[in-house]
Formats: C-alpha cells, sequence, structure tokens
C-alpha cells in the first residue's frame, strides 16, 4: 500500500524550512497502488545556493522512510521562489503569495 499525497506534502512542507509543496500522482501501475509515481514541485528559500543534488536530497530525506516501503518514484522538481517565479508552471503563486514567499513584482 502507498501513501497519500497529503502525507507527503505534509513531510515535505514541515522538514524543509519555509516550503511550498505540490504533490501529484501522475502514474499508478496497478490497482492496489504499490507501484505509484509520485510527481512533487517543491518550492523553498532554503534551496538557495544548494546544488540541484543537494536540493533534490532533501527532499527524499524529508518524505524519509517511505521512499523505502510506500513510495515507488517521485519526479522531484526544486525551485527557490525567484527560480520558481522565472521558470515555474504558476501552479503554486497564490500558495507562495499566501505564505510571504512570492517575489515582488
Amino acid at each position: 500500500m502507498t501513501v497519500d499525497t497529503e502525507t507527503i506534502t505534509d513531510l515535505i512542507e514541515t522538514e524543509i524550512p519555509d516550503a511550498v509543496a505540490h504533490v501529484s500522482m501522475p502514474r499508478v501501475h496497478d490497482h492496489e497502488e504499490e507501484d505509484a509515481h509520485f510527481g512533487v514541485v517543491v518550492v523553498s528559500p532554503a534551496f538557495a545556493g544548494e546544488s540541484l543534488v543537494d536540493q533534490h536530497q532533501r527532499v527524499y530525506d524529508a518524505v524519509g522512510d517511505h521512499m523505502t516501503r510506500s513510495v515507488h518514484a517521485l519526479e522531484i522538481k526544486t525551485y527557490t521562489p525567484d527560480a520558481y517565479a522565472e521558470h515555474g508552471d504558476g501552479r503554486l503563486t497564490d500558495d507562495l503569495r499566501a505564505a510571504g514567499l512570492a517575489p515582488e513584482e
């Protein structure tokens, strides 16, 4: 049995400082969701100055033991707030504004 998207969102937003996350389930391989793939978009000022590998490692660390027990795969996109404003898809803009993380326009 797999973990749900809300749980993954909560784990990420709790473990990564000032993070805003969106988690989706783009692929489910079987009816029991045992091979579920999750898509994760995470925006946090904590990513500033970190390599992409380090940013992704933070996400894996936040998901913790679920990565070895109940998550089959994560497709991860990470951004600082400024990078998201420039390159993101806009889906998290309202959440970033509410969190005080959206860059001034």
